[in-house]
C-alpha cells in the first residue's frame, strides 16, 4: 500500500512541513513509489502521466540526500555540480527549476537554471555562486561545459526529466556527449509519460539495474479528459475552431499546430475573428514565448496556439481546453499535448480536427493508447462527400504518399536534430 504522507516515506521533517505549506500533504502515486527508491539509491525507470508531481518524485530525495552536503563555493575554481537535471525545453527547464527551488528553500542548496535563449553571461554569474542542482537543456550545458563554467565529474545525480523525448534521435548525439563528462557512479532516473518500446531498450543500456515505476498503463491519458475527435474538410479547420471557441465561451483554449509557420498564421487568424489569441515556437525570443505564456496564464489571451516543443513546458492550473489543430505526427505527442489538461485530477478536454488525409496519424494515436477515440461530425461542418469517397476507398499507397509529403514538410529527415539545442 502506497504511503499516506510524506513523513512516511522517509522524508525530513523540515521538508514535509514545507509541503505542508505548501498545502501538498498527500503524495501522488507516483511520489509514493518514486520517492522511496529514490532514497533506496535505486536507478529509477519511471512512467506516470503527465500533471501527476514527477518533478517532486524525483526532486524531493535529491533534495534530503544532498542537505547534508552542502560545502562552500570558491568562485574562482569551476561550479561542481552535484545533481544534474536534463529536460528537452526551455520552458520546461524553467517550470522544474521554479518547482525545485520552492521545494529546497528549508534548506540552503542553490540552485541554477541554464537555457538558450538567455544571457549566457548572466547564467555564468549564477554558476560562479555554486550550484549544487542544475536543470539544463542539453544544448546550453554543452556550451558552459566547452566554456569550462563547470564540471560534471562530482555530479552524483542524473535525472532525466520527459526522458522520451530526451533519448530520442535528435538529442542523442548531446546526451551522449553530457553522459561522457559524468561520473560513471552515480544515480540515474528516468522520468516520462511515455516510453516507446525502442526508447526503452536504450534507456536499459544507460541505467544500472533500474527499478520500474509504472503508475498507470503505459503511454496511457488520463481518465479526467474527455476526448473527442472531429472529422473536418482542412480548408475549414479553422472556421470550426472559432466557432467551438465562441459558441462554447471557451476562455482558456491551448491550440496545437505541427508547424511554426502553421502557429503563427493560426494565431493572426483567429485575432482576424474576434478571438485574442498568441502564438509560442522555437523561432520565438524566450521572451516573446515568455510573455506569450504568462499572458495565456493571467487570461489576457483567449487562444495559445503552439508547437510540440511547447507541450512538454506548459503548465496552467485548471487548463480545460486543449485542441489539437493539426493532429501530431508522432503519437506519443498527443499523450504529451492533451496532458496540459487534466493536471492534478482536474478535468480535461481534448478536441482534434482531423481532415481526410490525417486518418492515418489518428489510427498510430489509437493503436498507442489501445483504444479507439470517439468521434462526432458536427452540423454544418459535416465533412465534404469527396472527404469521405477518399477515407473508404483511399488504397494503401495513397496513405503512403501524404505521410511522405508530410515528412517532407516537416523536414524530418532532412531537419532531424537541428533543433534540439532549445
Amino acid at each position: 500500500m502506497p504511503a499516506s504522507q510524506f513523513a512516511d516515506l522517509g522524508l525530513e521533517t523540515s521538508l514535509v512541513e514545507h509541503l505542508e505549506k505548501l498545502n501538498i500533504v498527500t503524495p501522488t502515486p507516483v511520489q509514493a513509489e518514486g520517492i522511496v527508491h529514490v532514497l533506496e539509491g535505486r536507478d529509477v525507470l519511471a512512467a506516470a502521466q503527465t500533471g501527476t508531481g514527477k518533478t517532486a518524485a524525483f526532486g524531493l530525495p535529491i533534495i534530503q540526500k544532498l542537505m547534508g552536503e552542502i560545502t562552500a563555493h570558491n568562485p574562482q575554481s569551476q561550479c561542481k555540480v552535484k545533481a544534474l537535471v536534463l529536460v528537452p525545453t526551455r520552458e520546461l527547464a524553467q517550470q522544474v527549476f521554479d518547482a525545485i527551488t520552492e521545494y529546497a528553500k528549508p534548506t540552503e542548496l542553490k540552485t541554477v537554471v541554464v537555457y538558450g535563449g538567455t544571457s549566457f553571461n548572466v547564467q555564468v554569474t549564477n554558476l560562479n555562486r555554486g550550484c549544487d542542482i542544475l536543470i539544463a537543456t542539453p544544448g546550453r550545458l554543452l556550451d558552459h561545459l566547452f566554456n569550462k563554467n563547470l564540471t560534471l565529474q562530482y555530479t552524483q545525480y542524473l535525472v532525466l526529466d520527459e526522458a522520451d523525448r530526451m533519448l530520442d534521435m535528435g538529442f542523442m548525439p548531446d546526451i551522449k556527449r553530457i553522459l561522457q563528462k559524468l561520473n560513471s557512479d552515480r544515480q540515474t532516473l528516468f522520468f516520462s509519460a511515455t516510453f516507446k518500446k525502442a526508447v526503452k531498450n536504450l534507456a536499459y543500456k544507460i541505467l544500472n539495474n533500474p527499478v520500474e515505476v509504472e503508475v498507470s498503463p503505459a503511454n496511457s491519458t488520463a481518465d479526467s479528459v474527455e476526448q473527442i475527435v472531429y472529422p473536418v474538410d482542412k480548408k475549414r479547420k479553422r472556421e470550426l475552431l472559432s466557432y467551438l471557441i465562441g459558441s462554447r465561451n471557451w476562455q482558456q483554449v491551448l491550440v496545437f499546430t505541427r508547424t511554426k509557420e502553421g502557429a503563427e498564421a493560426l494565431a493572426k487568424e483567429l485575432k482576424l475573428d474576434g478571438i485574442q489569441a498568441a502564438s509560442i515556437h522555437g523561432d520565438k525570443s524566450q521572451g516573446a514565448r515568455q510573455r506569450a505564456l504568462d499572458e495565456f496564464k493571467a487570461g489576457k489571451v483567449r487562444a495559445l496556439v503552439a508547437t510540440d516543443v511547447a507541450a512538454r513546458g506548459i503548465d496552467v492550473k485548471e487548463l480545460e481546453h486543449v485542441i489539437n489543430y493539426d493532429m501530431p505526427y508522432k503519437a506519443e505527442d498527443y499523450v504529451h499535448r492533451i496532458g496540459r489538461s487534466g493536471r492534478a485530477g482536474n478535468v480535461g478536454h481534448a478536441v482534434s480536427l482531423m481532415s481526410h488525409n490525417e486518418q492515418y496519424l489518428l489510427e498510430a494515436i489509437e493503436r498507442l493508447l489501445d483504444q479507439k477515440l470517439p468521434q462526432e461530425w458536427l452540423a454544418g461542418f459535416e465533412p465534404s462527400p469527396d472527404s469521405e469517397v477518399f477515407e473508404e476507398n483511399a488504397p494503401r499507397r495513397s496513405r503512403s504518399s501524404e505521410k511522405r509529403k508530410l515528412k517532407a514538410k516537416l523536414g524530418v529527415h532532412k531537419n532531424r536534430g537541428k533543433n534540439r539545442r532549445r
